[in-house]
This record gives C-alpha cells, sequence and structure tokens, in this order.
C-alpha cells in the first residue's frame, strides 16, 4: 500500500511498523511544513494521523476507506520535530472501525488526538 501512496511519500512520512488493528508512523518537520505562525500545519499533522489510520485500518486485507475523521490539537509541532502517529484499533466490525491515533514528538509531547471510522468497500 505504502508503495503506491505518493501523498505519504511526499510528506516524508515512513511507516516504521503494522500488523493487524496497528500502524505507527513517522514524519520529520520541516520548514516548508509551517504555518503564518511557525507552527507546524494542523492538516499535516492530520494526514500524519490518517496515513497511520489508514495503515492500521488495510491491515487485515480488503480495501478500507475512511467513513469519517476528527482530530484534537493538543499542543504544536516545531519545524524539526519528529513526529510518531500510533494507530490502534478500538473496534471492528465485519465492515466497519473505530480507530484512535496518537501523534507524540520525539520528546514524547501528545500533539494530537485523531479518531477515524473506517468502512471496508472490498473483502481480502
Amino acid at each position: 500500500m505504502y508503495a503506491d501512496d505518493r501523498a505519504s511519500q511526499s510528506l516524508g512520512i515512513r511507516v516504521v511498523e503494522v500488523r493487524p488493528g496497528f500502524a505507527k508512523a513517522t514524519m520529520l518537520v520541516r520548514d516548508d511544513m509551517l504555518n503564518g505562525q511557525a507552527a507546524c500545519h494542523g492538516g499535516l499533522i492530520f494526514s500524519l494521523a490518517d496515513s497511520a489510520f489508514a495503515f492500521s485500518c488495510n491491515s487485515h486485507g480488503g480495501t478500507v476507506v475512511a467513513a469519517a475523521a476528527s482530530i484534537d490539537f493538543l499542543a504544536p509541532a516545531q519545524a524539526g520535530d519528529e513526529l510518531t502517529a500510533v494507530a490502534v484499533e478500538r473496534w471492528r466490525s465485519r465492515r466497519n472501525g473505530v480507530y484512535e491515533v496518537t501523534v507524540a514528538n520525539q520528546r514524547g509531547d501528545t500533539i494530537a488526538l485523531f479518531r477515524g471510522r473506517s468502512h471496508q468497500v472490498r473483502e481480502p
């Protein structure tokens, strides 16, 4: 899946670990990712969390897409921060799932909390 994910690749997102119902991805905050207040743009933090969510919910096979997602930004990320998103499956039925993603910096400070709902569109 990562080989075809040009969006994640262009952001420098690296998939560190994937197992059923779990994924971990990292991203280095570059200068070109900063908003007008010199903090990482929230949309890019969302993208990191969304990518971890995608790899987690697709870890069972089949084709799974996002049906809904939300994020709470708790602290800013700065240029040079190495962000890690850890996605954990909280509930899964035959076609739907709920996943929580925690985004933290290299010091372990929680930057954001993301919650996604998945829907399987194709069986494995």
